[in-house]
């Protein structure tokens, strides 16, 4: 072996020993722990639609309204569904009252892949946009649509927050009989909500021994009633019932005292608002109007409620409390379903058992309100006063007392001693 040889082969030795490390191989260093992944975050559109301009407009966004004070509240929670941090969006549509104009908004809602609607306002607008929520598989919750029609169609997505016109009619005519009213004249509006109203009133009152001497009509676009009145002035009706919104009952009533007519004034939801004092100034006074539901400082939620949205919004019309639990109602069943989908929501939605700041929120099979109760009030120095309330859930009973406890710091009665 040459020199060369034995210089590789010393070199390789002393190689071989340097990295055997006297037995011990050098462990790989440890990968390093990846930070976790946040939860993805997905945008949830919710409809609400309503007239947000035109005559009834202060109704319409104190609707929108209530539903946008409930969408900021539920993405305060950060709710996570279907393992998504959700952000609800409200996506606002002004359907004009218009029955036409309510169905193009529909489709635009669908177009815009809404998850659910809240809305419409009107029953007229309501019952036609209806058919193209369920068939695209849409959720709708109304929260001041009355007409029975809307949930008599059998569409499984359709739902009302509040009671509807068969036992608001019922209540109004035989209230009418009981303020001794017999001879009644009746006008609405031509629309699917005042017309509804005023033929279930109408039944309502001859079951109850009444005659209705006139039956008149106008529109939702009226302001100037002086004909038809003149012609209900020659009948000297005790009494003079309207179906239809306040933007036309509070220029009725002023004409009405105008022209002398003596009867009293009865009328539904739409006129019972803040609106109608204004329009009818000083002849308001008197006047009595029902609207399904407590009166707003009786709701359970109600003085919470009022104080969180007069703050941001201003005075309640009428409906925002509703509005309010609709959105609610809507957002929870999703929560429930943990599912964002209509078609895996809904039927948590029809399952609904809830405390609403309205009052107790669950649907029956056709998707009405259960239980709903029908509050009368009356004008009385330029405010709407309750005068009682018809229906609704019975109150709890209070618990038993209990028998075995004696008052603190005295003892217990013993048991009177039976003879």
């Amino acid at each position: 072996m040459n020199r060369r040889h034995v210089l590789g082969a010393a070199s390789g030795l002393a190689l071989a020993l340097m990295l055997s490390g006297c037995g011990k191989e050098t462990p790989p260093p440890a990968p390093k722990a990846e930070a976790p992944k946040p939860a993805p975050e997905i945008v949830v559109k919710i409809g609400s639609v309503a007239p947000l301009t035109g005559p009834q407009a202060h109704l319409g966004k104190d609707n929108d309204n209530g539903a946008r004070l409930a969408v900021e509240e539920m993405n305060a929670k950060g709710l996570m569904i279907g393992g998504a941090k959700v952000r609800f969006e409200l996506v606002s549509e002004d359907d004009q009252a218009d029955p036409k104009t309510g169905t193009i908004v529909a489709q635009k809602m669908i177009d815009a892949k809404v998850a659910g609607v809240i809305g419409h306002l009107n029953s007229g607008t309501t019952i036609p946009a209806s058919k193209i929520y369920n068939d695209a598989g849409v959720v709708q919750i109304s929260p001041s649509a009355t007409n029975p029609k809307y949930t008599e169609q059998g569409y499984k997505g359709a739902f009302r927050v509040m009671a509807n016109d068969v036992q608001q009619g019922k209540v109004l005519g035989e209230y009418a009989v009981k303020l001794g009213a017999r001879k009644i004249a009746v006008i609405d509006d031509r629309t699917a909500y005042g017309q509804g109203l005023a033929d279930e009133f109408e039944k309502a009152a001859k079951a109850a021994g009444a005659s209705v001497v006139g039956r008149e009509y106008t529109n939702d676009k009226s302001t100037d009633f002086r004909a038809i009145l003149t012609s209900i002035k020659g009948k000297k009706p005790d009494l003079v019932f309207y179906g239809g919104m306040d933007a036309q009952a509070g220029p009725m009533v002023a004409q009405l005292k105008s022209l002398g007519v003596k009867a009293k004034f009865l009328s539904g939801d739409g006129a019972q608002s803040q609106e109608f004092l204004k329009l009818a100034g000083p002849a308001a006074d008197g006047v009595v109007a029902s609207s399904p539901g407590l009166p707003l400082e009786k709701m359970p939620g109600g003085k919470a409620f009022a104080d969180k949205f007069s703050a941001k919004y201003g005075r309640i019309q009428i409906y925002a409390p509703y509005a309010y639990d609709a959105t609610i109602t809507l957002i929870e069943a999703m929560q429930r379903a943990n599912s964002t989908d209509p078609a895996k929501y809904l039927p948590e939605v029809a399952k609904t058992s809830r405390q609403g700041v309205s009052g107790p929120v669950a649907f029956d099979e056709k998707g009405d309100l259960k239980n709903g109760p029908i509050t009368l009030y009356q004008v009385k120095d330029g405010k709407w006063d309750a005068l009682e309330t018809i229906g609704g859930p019975a109150p709890a009973a209070p618990p038993p007392p209990d028998q075995s406890a004696a008052p603190t710091g005295k003892p217990a009665a013993a048991a009177p001693e039976k003879k």
